[in-house]
């Protein structure tokens, strides 16, 4: 069974409510049918009901009938988000007017039933840019305690199943903070320890990398790894980390022996944290063009409940990937 499928069956063994606020996108229609005919997670769509069942039809779908649909303008618990959000933003001086618009806008009902507990998990962006997507989530859900900064993971599937976890590598981050501090590299490498058990299910081994390996180089760019490390340790002592490794020394056990010989991560990392987002995003993408890997994500984390943002040229088949991992996500918060 790959990882997709059992992401997929523990999605199904408990059973979680994933929204979706751009409920009258294609794209998006026929993932939330495919979700409910495999059953792995129960749906929300946001949109005018009209609009929704005219579009199912000619789209010819089976099961958008067993999906919850909310309309933006017109729903019972208007009242409700409205006040919350007052709540949530008083302090940047929001009105009961302002409130009253957003909460007609599906991205920010969205994130608002996540924070009133009447949704587990959000997956957008086939329709909006990922900005819009993250604006309304960082300011009502925010992000979980102890973590200031949303980084995303690549979940990387290799053909040769000797290196990482049985061929899966989790690479992390490559996809939203360009130039983390010390501080942010230790939170990111926290939180994808936080995804590999509770996303994929097992022990991370996590490699803090560099182009020096255990002070074979003198720079401030290795200083900022070695703090770091020390750094996430304190954060999270229950994970296994070290640093600074490079890349050889972290997958190769013959190389990290020599390199690192009292390091428990040296030459078994199944985990990798990269210094930039920079240096993490074309590592994804070379070892997923040269490698012919599988590249799954971005995966974000770091925010208190699971949302999620697509590529505005996603397929169908990648958001019901997305709305699996979110269901996962939700299952392990």
């Amino acid at each position: 069974m790959d990882i997709l499928n059992k992401i997929k069956v523990r999605a199904a063994e408990n059973k979680k409510r994933i929204v979706l606020p751009e409920g009258t996108e294609e794209r998006t229609l026929r993932a939330a049918d495919e979700v409910l005919e495999e059953g792995f997670a129960d749906i929300i769509l946001i949109g005018n009901p009209n609009d929704i069942e005219k579009e199912s039809r000619r789209l010819v779908l089976k099961n958008i009938t067993r999906a919850k649909i909310v309309d933006p303008s017109d729903h019972p618990k208007k009242r409700e988000y409205i006040d919350l959000l007052v709540e949530l933003r008083k302090k940047k001086g929001m009105t009961h007017e302002e409130a009253s618009k957003l909460v007609e806008n599906p991205l920010y009902l969205s994130v608002l039933m996540i924070r009133n507990g009447d949704a587990d998990g959000e997956v957008a962006g086939a329709d909006n840019a990922t900005g819009d997507v993250l604006r309304p989530a960082f300011q009502i859900v925010k992000t979980q305690p102890g973590i200031s900064v949303v980084s995303g993971a690549f979940i990387m599937i290799l053909k040769d199943k000797e290196f990482g976890e049985d061929g899966i590598i989790i690479f992390a981050d490559g996809a939203v903070h360009p130039d983390p501090t010390t501080d942010e590299l230790a939170e990111i490498a926290v939180s994808t320890g936080q995804t590999a058990r509770n996303l994929l299910g097992f022990e991370p081994r996590i490699a803090m990398l560099s182009f020096s390996t255990k002070g074979s180089a003198k720079h401030e760019m290795v200083d900022k790894v070695v703090k770091a490390t020390e750094l996430a340790k304190q954060k999270d002592p229950s994970l296994k980390i070290d640093g600074e490794l490079q890349v050889d020394a972290a997958v190769i056990p013959e190389i990290g022996h020599k390199k690192a010989p009292d390091s428990e991560i040296a030459g078994k990392a199944n985990v990798f944290i990269f210094p930039s987002l920079e240096s993490g995003n074309i590592a994804y993408k070379l070892v997923q063009r040269l490698a012919h890997a599988e590249a799954i994500g971005p995966v974000l984390q770091g925010m208190a409940a699971p949302i999620n943002d697509l590529s505005r040229g996603c397929s169908v088949s990648d958001i019901v990937s997305l709305v699996a991992i979110t269901a996962n996500q939700a299952i392990g918060k």
